[in-house]
């Protein structure tokens, strides 16, 4: 199937979307991809899982975070990762200071992404976000009633906000775990995903490290699972 890409900006925001090249005219379900620290809104694994959405009958979206991508570049954010970075590579849990950088970008995604969705006006929402999508994606889906459905994970409870936000979360979840997550620690994933208020919850772990390539298979579950919340059922 032939997928269109529409690049466009809200409020100086870059963004892009990915839909069927068909003839539907009323509103697709929509899923919002949140990208991974390092990453852009048409990174490699972006545009594969946009692509596998738009395939499916989605429409998705991509943003650049702040400080990625053709957003300019923050010198505030910028020392954050730096720091983050060298903790890591030194050895030490960088955890604490990650979730308090998320939390610090978070306050300004969460308005950002509500404005995309103000723009595009989509039919029912999804959100898949690992990593710092994860950590962007939680305190979002715990404020936007347009979410249905989401598919989080490679993210850890050590920050009180992220357990209250959450909390907060009474959709639709798959959480996914790298067993061996070296940056993340698996205590903290399963913290979290224990703290999400959703009454349909399933952990999916799957061995290998943060940075490895997620097993193909999760992606097709992420399209059942989005298929199932978004889509209505046949009459």
């Amino acid at each position: 199937m032939r997928i269109h890409e529409e690049h466009f900006t809200v409020d100086g925001v870059p963004a892009v979307r990915w839909t069927p090249d068909d003839s539907t005219t009323d509103p697709r379900p929509l899923v919002l991809i949140g990208h991974g620290g390092g990453q852009h809104k048409t990174a490699p694994a972006v545009v594969h899982r946009a692509h596998r959405f738009a395939a499916s009958g989605f429409a998705a979206v991509a943003v650049d975070a702040p400080n990625h991508g053709d957003r300019p570049s923050d010198d505030r954010y910028q020392r954050i990762a730096t720091e983050i970075r060298a903790r890591a590579d030194a050895g030490d849990d960088p955890a604490p200071l990650l979730a308090d950088f998320q939390a610090l970008v978070a306050a300004q995604t969460v308005p950002e992404w509500r404005a995309v969705l103000d723009h595009l006006d989509p039919g029912p929402v999804g959100y898949w976000g690992v990593s710092l999508g994860c950590g962007l994606g939680v305190p979002f889906v715990a404020a936007e009633p347009r979410v249905r459905a989401a598919v989080l994970g490679l993210g850890g409870a050590s920050a009180r906000a992220a357990v209250e936000a959450a909390a907060r979360i009474t959709v639709p979840v798959e959480f996914l775990v790298q067993w061996d997550d070296e940056r993340v620690p698996r205590a903290q994933s399963l913290a979290l995903f224990d703290a999400f208020g959703s009454a349909e919850k399933t952990l999916h772990a799957n061995p290998g490290r943060h940075g490895d390539r997620l097993p193909e298979h999760e992606l097709d579950s992420a399209v059942r699972f989005f298929t199932r919340h978004l889509t209505p059922p046949p009459h």
